[in-house]
């Protein structure tokens, strides 16, 4: 498996070890976990219930549709 080597202070590496510690977890694997949601694709967390958040917003109405006729004049090339 790859390795990957960090340069952070002490403070950051005592959080980290609080932090992984709390959740069981290796040192190595909680920041991992981190890395892996912070670069791989994919919607935020809670991305699906803000569906139809503003379906109530008269502002987020599809505008009516414009006439070519009212469009500038352009020469032609």
């Amino acid at each position: 498996m790859p390795q990957l080597s960090l340069y952070i202070d002490q403070e950051t590496l005592t959080d980290i070890e609080r932090e992984a510690k709390s959740r069981d977890m290796s040192i190595s694997r909680f920041v991992a976990d981190i890395l892996r949601k912070n670069i791989s694709p994919g919607w935020p967390d809670g991305y699906g219930a803000l569906f139809g958040a503003i379906a109530e917003d008269a502002s987020f109405a599809e505008p009516e549709e414009l006439s070519f006729d009212d469009d500038v004049k352009r020469a032609s090339l």
